[in-house]
C-alpha cells in the first residue's frame, strides 16, 4: 500500500503543554479511526516545541526554528492508504486540523521494516 507522511501543524511554538486535553484524547484516538477507515499509522513522533530547535543554514548554526511561522511543525507520521484520496480522508480527522492543519505527501521510495 502507498505510504505518506501527515505533517502535523499547530499554533507555534507548538509547545504539547498548550495542548488542550480533548485534543489529546483524540490524537491518542486518532491510529484507532484510521484503522477503521482501512488504513495503517506505520510509525508517529510528536516533537518539542520549537523553541527546542537548532537551525543550521550553510556553515551558521542559530538557535529556533528554520523559519518564523505562525504555526510550526509539531509532529509526523507515516500513513498507509490505497491511494492519496483514502489518505486526504483519514488525514482530514487529526485533530491537529482543530488549531492547526495537516499536510499530506505521498512518500518517495520510502520502505519501513517492521
Amino acid at each position: 500500500m502507498p505510504q505518506y507522511a501527515v505533517l502535523l501543524y499547530s499554533p507555534a511554538p507548538g509547545d504539547d503543554a498548550d495542548v488542550p486535553p480533548e485534543e489529546l484524547e483524540a490524537h491518542m484516538n486518532h491510529e484507532n479511526q484510521v484503522k477503521e477507515l482501512g488504513g495503517s499509522i506505520r510509525a508517529g513522533v510528536a516533537l518539542q516545541a520549537s523553541t527546542t530547535a537548532t537551525s543550521i543554514r550553510g556553515d551558521v548554526i542559530t538557535d529556533g526554528p528554520f523559519i518564523e511561522a505562525k504555526e510550526v511543525i509539531a509532529g509526523l507520521y507515516v500513513l498507509e492508504a490505497r491511494d492519496l484520496d483514502h489518505a486526504l480522508s483519514m488525514a482530514r480527522l487529526n485533530p491537529a486540523t482543530w488549531r492547526g492543519g495537516v499536510e499530506v505527501r505521498p512518500l518517495l521510495g520510502l520502505e519501513l521494516r517492521p
